[in-house]
């Protein structure tokens, strides 16, 4: 295993371990980086040549993204010279959590603490236990994920951006 440290405190471990930090994929980076266009422009197609250019994201992999985001509903396509792709619902109304959902599949770092793909472990000692202490943590950091991510909409994502428009929606609060 490959180790490298900047702070003593702190590993990454390389590719070749196998291990992964937590992270979302190039497809979820994308995909938000491509709806903020779509939001930007809501209400008007745009290509995807000028998402790609003003987001830096390959063509080629941006015509996926789009085309599943498509097939989920968040976006359709007009052909001609004034085509493009759109949002079709409100961009208060999206939110990150569905995005990321819809891109990179649960949001669980386990598949034991999915609201939306569980499925029971098969290699752990805990399984048939009354208590696992990663299924307790890992519950815990999937829902402090889902409740950041789920309670924000395209539009409070731009809204700091400068030149941004600014939605009078209210974001939900995650505490009782």
């Amino acid at each position: 295993m490959l180790v490298d440290s900047v702070d003593p405190n702190v590993y990454f471990v390389d590719k070749v371990s196998q291990l992964w930090l937590m992270r979302f994929s190039k497809k979820s980076e994308y995909g938000l980086r491509a709806l903020i266009e779509l939001t930007r422009n809501y209400g008007h197609p745009i290509t995807r040549q000028l998402i790609g250019e003003r987001q830096n994201v390959p063509i080629d992999f941006l015509e996926q993204i789009l085309l599943r985001l498509k097939h989920a509903g968040l976006v359709t396509s007009t052909r001609g010279s004034q085509g493009g792709y759109a949002l079709i619902k409100p961009p208060s109304k999206v939110t990150l959590g569905q995005v990321i959902r819809i891109l990179d599949g649960p949001l669980a770092p386990i598949s034991c603490v999915s609201k939306t793909a569980y499925q029971k472990c098969r290699d752990c000692p805990y399984a048939r236990k009354a208590h696992c202490p990663l299924q307790h943590v890992m519950g815990g950091v999937r829902n402090a994920i889902a409740d950041i991510l789920d309670n924000y909409s395209l539009d409070d994502f731009i809204a700091g951006m400068p030149g941004a428009r600014r939605s009078h929606v209210r974001r939900r609060s995650a505490l009782p």
